[in-house]
């Protein structure tokens, strides 16, 4: 019989501050939850999908990280970079490693453009999302809480698939 390990969720957090503080808390918060489920998984278990969809942990981070990338980087900021690729399917050459890497550097990038944001009713640089609308960072930030957070139940649920773990 497999052993299930226990991990504590660290629950929500507890900020008092400012909105901008609080949304962002919030966001690294359910990001955390991410890398959490992803890290300790090895190559298999990592890309195994655990749904007919294809949805795998590392599929999860890959498409989290494109979309770090394109709403604060791309959509917001404006950069000049190349539109990201939200699929989940991982290339051979895709280790655990170097996505939660990518992800933490997407992430830390976000962070910068959201520091230096100062009023969340600013507009985007660009229109964004299927509806092709210029949203505000407000938007943003709630709209990434909401995607990270769906996705990190998805790999809550994937992780415990794959080894039995279950909690943060």
């Amino acid at each position: 019989m497999t052993e299930i390990q226990l991990r504590p969720d660290v629950g929500p957090p507890d900020s008092g501050s400012d909105e901008r503080a609080t949304l962002l808390a919030f966001l690294d918060y359910v990001r955390d939850a991410v890398i959490s489920k992803a890290r300790g998984l090895d190559a298999r278990q990592g890309r195994t999908p655990g749904v007919p969809s294809g949805t795998s942990v590392l599929g999860l981070v890959k498409h989290l990280t494109a979309a770090e990338l394109y709403w604060f980087t791309w959509a917001f900021e404006g950069a000049d970079i190349e539109h990201p690729d939200f699929g989940m399917d991982l290339a051979e050459t895709d280790s655990a490693a170097g996505l939660l890497a990518a992800y933490r550097r997407a992430i830390e990038r976000s962070n910068e453009i959201i520091e230096h944001c100062d009023d969340l009713s600013q507009p985007c640089a660009r229109s964004g999302g299927k509806a092709a609308v210029v949203r505000s960072m407000r938007w943003v930030l709630i709209h990434m809480i909401e995607e990270t957070a769906r996705h990190a139940g998805h790999a809550d649920i994937l992780r415990e698939q794959a080894d039995g773990s279950i909690g943060r």
